[in-house]
């Protein structure tokens, strides 16, 4: 049986791909064949650094010695927490981010106090931006900002940003390389501020509205009067009704549906309803039904029957969203 020291190199990066950070480093003491390995390029494509709490010195280190040009995706987190006296997440730092790793693509921030970081400190090669339980400034994202920073932004994921309001929204019409939205949790956003702001957002192929306390049939109705060209839509069905879904009919583009629970009113279209619908949508491949509680049971049969040209999936629990890999 060969021993771990005998797998070839591409095993071994594979291998080492899985280790969190601070393993991969350690692990490049063992011999000059790992150290050269933990030096791959490949390797250091994409790094998670959510699961430390870690001091400026060795981030830094890691920006210079690690990640520099390798980088294409970076998550890390702003430690927001009560008391904490972890490190906040700095415009240097950031600035940094942009100067060293040019070819940075994705940056997925997790629990940051980003109030003092204004965003023309981001680095300007980012095409996704994902910002999960943070804090922004009032001057974040508005429309008045520089409308050269992050010119080739194509999607953010604003995920439980509690300052997130209409004027927000409204504010990312100035970002024209954007193609994908998800909200999730930004209850300040009103169904006004929702309706105008996609008005000039008409360019949107992806739109996902989940966890807020905008009613699902306001959600459709907006969709349906400004996003003809929209290709993926996934929304939690609360206020969702039968006419709600009319609204939808006919949508030339779309070509995936979620519906996402688990607020289930009387007034929640039945699954015949939801066939009739999908099949006014002649680009419609892929139905998800997911916390519904219709998983195994005549519901799911009525789809899959229904719609015998798309893929229907019917889960227990929807899954998460915020997928910052996809």
């Amino acid at each position: 049986m060969a021993t771990v020291f005998e797998l070839p190199d591409l095993v071994l990066l594979e291998i080492f791909s899985y280790l969190p950070v601070r393993d991969r480093i350690r692990i490049s003491r063992v011999c000059h064949r790992w150290k050269r390995l933990v030096d791959d390029r490949w390797l250091w494509r994409h790094v998670d650094l959510t699961l430390y709490t870690m001091r400026p010195k060795v981030m830094w280190h890691l920006l210079r010695r690690y990640m520099a040009s390798r980088l294409h995706s970076l998550r890390m987190g702003g430690y927001l927490f009560s008391g904490s006296q972890a490190p906040q997440l700095s415009p240097a730092l950031m600035r940094a981010l942009g100067h060293k790793c040019p070819n940075l693509r994705r940056l997925c921030l997790h629990v940051a106090d980003l109030s003092t970081v204004p965003i023309t400190s981001l680095p300007g090669t980012l095409r996704t931006l994902e910002l999960h339980s943070c804090e922004i400034s009032m001057a974040w994202l508005l429309k008045e900002q520089d409308p050269t920073v992050l010119p080739l932004l194509e999607c953010i994921v604003l995920d439980r940003v509690p300052a997130f309001r209409d004027e927000h929204l409204q504010g990312l019409t100035r970002f024209r390389a954007l193609r994908s939205l998800v909200l999730g949790g930004t209850y300040r956003v009103t169904e006004t501020g929702l309706d105008t702001s996609l008005q000039e957002l008409s360019y949107l192929q992806r739109l996902e509205v989940l966890g807020c306390t905008l009613s699902a049939d306001s959600t459709l109705l907006a969709i349906s009067r400004h996003l003809r060209d929209v290709r993926k839509i996934r929304l939690t069905v609360g206020g969702l009704s039968a006419q709600g879904l009319v609204f939808l009919e006919g949508m030339p583009a779309l070509e995936s549906l979620c519906l996402q629970g688990p607020l289930i009113t009387p007034e929640m279209p039945t699954p015949a309803q939801i066939v009739k619908s999908c099949l006014t949508m002649p680009k419609l491949r892929v139905l998800e039904v997911q916390g519904l509680g219709w998983e195994g049971q005549e519901a799911e049969k009525v789809l899959c029957k229904g719609l015998p040209h798309c893929m229907v999936i019917v889960r227990a629990c929807p899954k998460e969203s915020m997928d910052w890999w996809m």
